[in-house]
């Protein structure tokens, strides 16, 4: 008996996931719970085991395309002329309709991802109407503003200008996310001073958790979302921390920084960056923050203005931590010196708010969280 294996419900509201890579070949023998597949989520990517044994008959899903939850991906077990069994939820499409069509058409429905179908819906564009020049004729939010008169420039291509790459993965992730922070975040940073002599530099990503989620105590409109007309305070205090992989930057987080022990957020902290440099992050430790810090050590120069990270409403940024000159009770002298800025959501929070927050977090990082 021939098995249609889906696109299973991947939890956390997603709808749909990347092909990206597939585990096995089309007349390869499996045994039940063989690798079969990866689908890449958020930003990480989930290993997904063959729910069946038998022969892989058909792979109806390449590489790079993004479909929704309950797609056929695979047929297991089939010949090409006996029957397929139905799958354990089967979709409502008429039982005649040959597999392949119902995977075309679920592909026809797939043309842009859901931030240029609200484009598409703001702007009064009908995305069957649209032709589309992105990977594997995906609409694109260009295509979808060309179409509504909002843009004039060619899409045209010249075919020996440099070395073309499809966007996949992790980089499609960031493309996604970070274009609509630009687009909808009214964001603002403000940047001070912190005098990190007496700060002990192994420690301090964890004293850098420790004081921001003490500080978010006291201004809970940067530990908060904005949802429709409503702003949402959070009376939890899961910290995300930026950290950079070949594959891109993503940020897991670090749960319950409010309490949780020095010692024990430097271990979670060191646990999770490296899960996220090995790409075997879960994707329940990439969602659900309230919060972002980022933090490129020596590489995140004398000051930069990260960006929200959408849902959240403020990121913090430490920034590179040099010897300079500073005057202290009136005499000159060098101290350990860097930037620490605050970017937020200015709908949200307001400008003196997030300058007092910022101050008491350096404030804490001055003291050693001593006060």
């Amino acid at each position: 008996m021939a098995y249609e294996f889906k696109l299973p419900d991947l939890g956390e509201g997603l709808t749909e996931g990347e092909i990206a890579r597939w585990l096995v070949t089309e007349g390869q023998e499996l045994a039940e719970d063989d690798p079969l597949v990866e689908i890449q989520t958020d930003k990480t990517t989930v290993e997904i085991p063959s729910p069946a044994a038998g022969t892989v008959s058909r792979i109806l899903v390449a590489e790079g395309e993004i479909v929704p939850v309950g797609t056929v991906l695979v047929v297991i077990g089939a010949d090409g002329a006996e029957p397929l069994a139905a799958a354990p939820e089967p979709k409502a499409a008429p039982a005649a309709a040959p597999t392949r069509e119902r995977v075309a058409a679920t592909r026809d429905r797939v043309q842009a991802t859901p931030i240029v179908r609200r484009i598409a819906q703001e702007l009064g564009v009908e995305l069957s109407s649209v032709t589309g020049t992105g990977p594997n004729g995906r609409i694109t939010e260009s295509d979808v503003r060309n179409a509504a008169g909002a843009e004039t420039v060619s899409r045209q291509p010249k075919p020996s200008e440099g070395r073309r790459e499809s966007v996949r993965g992790i980089r499609r992730q960031i493309v996604e996310h970070l274009t609509k922070a630009h687009r909808e975040v009214p964001a603002v940073t403000f940047v001070e001073e912190c005098d990190f002599t007496d700060v002990d530099v192994k420690q301090l990503l964890p004293l850098t958790l420790k004081a921001v989620a003490a500080s978010l105590a006291e201004y809970p409109e940067l530990n908060a979302r904005l949802e429709g007309d409503e702003i949402v305070y959070l009376d939890r205090y899961d910290l995300g921390v930026a950290v950079q992989t070949d594959q891109g930057l993503v940020v897991p987080v670090v749960r319950g920084c409010d309490s949780a022990s020095l010692e024990e957020l430097a271990t979670e902290v060191g646990r999770l960056a490296d899960a996220a440099r090995d790409g075997t992050l879960k994707p329940e430790e990439l969602r659900g923050g309230t919060f972002t810090i980022t933090s490129a050590g020596k590489l995140g120069g004398v000051f930069v203005t990260p960006l929200v990270n959408q849902p959240e409403v403020g990121i913090l940024g430490v920034h590179r931590i040099a010897p300079r000159p500073a005057v202290v009770n009136g005499e000159l002298a060098v101290r350990q010196l860097g930037n620490v800025s605050v970017t937020f959501d200015h709908r949200v929070v307001d400008g003196a708010r997030a300058a007092a927050f910022t101050l008491d977090v350096i404030r804490r990082l001055e003291s050693g969280l001593s006060s």
